[in-house]
């Protein structure tokens, strides 16, 4: 996940190109394992992102919903400041791109942003949240973790995150018993 992010659109899988050595010059290849090509990829990658990011927010959380919420945190500060802020979120970047004719990596990306989501709802209606309050902070807690990596890309500084943060703990602590 730490790798950077770039917009498909306009992109092309072009024979020649320069690749890794282990990497046939071919485009058969790519098609051979993604015979949807682009948007398969795409979506593979959107899936693959969004998995490893969950199962690491799921693991933490078994801690609570603050010590989740810390670690889901430290996670995209680690990614943004060991890229020098190149690296942000695949989800979110496909998430902001024209779906031109294939919507399947935009309802992945739905799918992602949702499932973190109840993760974190669930883990804290199992500390005693209100199931309503938890859905909304849930929400909040996704969004404003995006738009912070967001902010820290293009400022190329990791205070937004900081100050999300700041914000989120409070809320998700007094929103737990």
């Amino acid at each position: 996940m730490t790798s950077s992010w770039h917009s498909p659109a306009g992109s092309r899988i072009r024979p020649g190109e320069v690749r890794p050595a282990w990497v046939p010059d071919s485009t058969g290849s790519t098609y051979h394992y993604f015979p949807g090509g682009k948007q398969q990829l795409v979506t593979e990658a959107i899936r693959w992102a969004g998995d490893t990011a969950g199962q690491l927010l799921e693991r933490k959380l078994a801690a609570g919903p603050v010590a989740g919420l810390r670690a889901f945190l430290a996670l995209w500060r680690k990614i943004l400041t060991d890229s020098e802020f190149q690296a942000g979120c695949p989800v979110l970047a496909v998430s902001i791109e024209d779906p031109g004719a294939d919507e399947q990596p935009l309802a992945t990306a739905a799918e992602t942003f949702a499932g973190w989501q109840i993760l974190l709802t669930d883990s804290m209606c199992a500390h005693g949240a209100d199931a309503a309050q938890a859905r909304r902070l849930a929400t909040q807690v996704v969004a404003a973790v995006e738009g912070a990596v967001a902010l820290c890309r293009a400022s190329r500084s990791a205070t937004a995150l900081e100050e999300v943060t700041d914000r989120l703990e409070p809320l998700v602590a007094a929103a737990v018993h």
